[in-house]
């Protein structure tokens, strides 16, 4: 199961990565643009640099931990050479998105689409995340009963711990002074998750906002590092991702609940931010019905 130290399992249904555990000593990895059909959870703990991710570029320093979605699109270019460790999962080994409620990492490491994609990791976080990914190297060296079950505990405890990690951090930097965001923001936000299915443009939400356009983009861009366009583009892909996973609804229907008559201009919307169609994103990333 192991070579160089990369630990890894297969999906026996489908020859799909089902979970890895990759070591790196380089940014060969990551030093050009990655799109993925799994998730990846990236703790570079050494090393410093800038990661691209989606619409946007963020500076990450020594003990980060990046989060990325399937098909999310990012890359590393590095100040300072890396080395750390990666955690690659399918979705149809573990899905976020039909276990929220247990680990609460959707909307916090993944899909966060107002916040840096990572976390700093502290020196106990470390020592729990070094604790769990021995526990799971032993548990993918020495196949035994109920091995999936076993290692999707030790995940959760890792995502878990990043998680609390990050909503720590989030209320200590609303607590800064100068780190706070202007009340303008905290109301784009929450009119972006109640109208992005019917709201598709910049110029709606400066309207509904009483606010020029122009002064929104600039908030927007400053705050966020983002264009405003960027931000509601990235809302709705990630609903039609988690209903292309959890539903059976044609990308028709899809389409037509995210504001979009035209199923065609949709799939090219689509692929144009997740650089597939909706049908290839369906049949690589899996297809978990909702569980009742």
């Amino acid at each position: 199961m192991s070579s160089q130290n990369v630990f890894t399992l297969i999906n026996p249904q489908n020859g799909n990565l089902a979970f890895k555990i990759l070591p790196f000593d380089d940014n060969s990895h990551f030093d050009h643009l990655q799109r993925n059909n799994y998730y990846s959870l990236i703790w570079v703990t050494k090393g410093k640099g800038k990661v691209k991710a989606d619409f946007a570029e963020h500076h990450f320093e020594e003990n980060s931990l990046l989060a990325f979605s399937p098909y999310q699109p990012f890359m590393l270019c590095v100040s300072e050479p890396i080395e750390g460790i990666a955690i690659h999962f399918h979705p149809d080994f573990y899905c976020i998105h039909m276990h929220q409620k247990e680990v609460s990492c959707n909307g916090v490491l993944f899909n966060n689409i107002y916040q840096p994609p990572y976390v700093q990791v502290t020196e106990q976080a470390s020592q729990t995340f070094n604790m769990v990914i021995d526990q799971m190297k032993a548990e993918i060296q020495n196949a035994e009963l109920a091995q999936y079950e076993l290692l999707i505990s030790y995940l959760k405890i890792f995502l878990i711990t990043a998680s609390r990690l990050k909503t720590e951090q989030l209320e200590e930097m609303k607590s800064v002074p100068d780190s706070k965001e202007p009340v303008i923001l905290q109301s784009l936000k929450d009119a972006i998750e109640l109208n992005f299915k019917t709201k598709h443009s910049a110029g709606n939400y400066a309207e509904l906002l009483n606010i020029s356009p122009k002064a929104l983009a600039k908030l927007s861009k400053n705050y966020f590092n983002k264009t405003l366009t960027d931000l509601i583009s990235e809302r709705i892909i990630i609903e039609a991702k988690r209903e292309l996973y959890l539903t059976n609804k044609t990308v028709k229907e899809i389409a037509y609940e995210l504001g979009y008559d035209d199923e065609h201009y949709f799939s090219r919307f689509f692929k144009t931010n997740a650089d597939v169609s909706p049908q290839i994103y369906r049949e690589t990333v899996g297809f978990g019905k909702m569980e009742a």
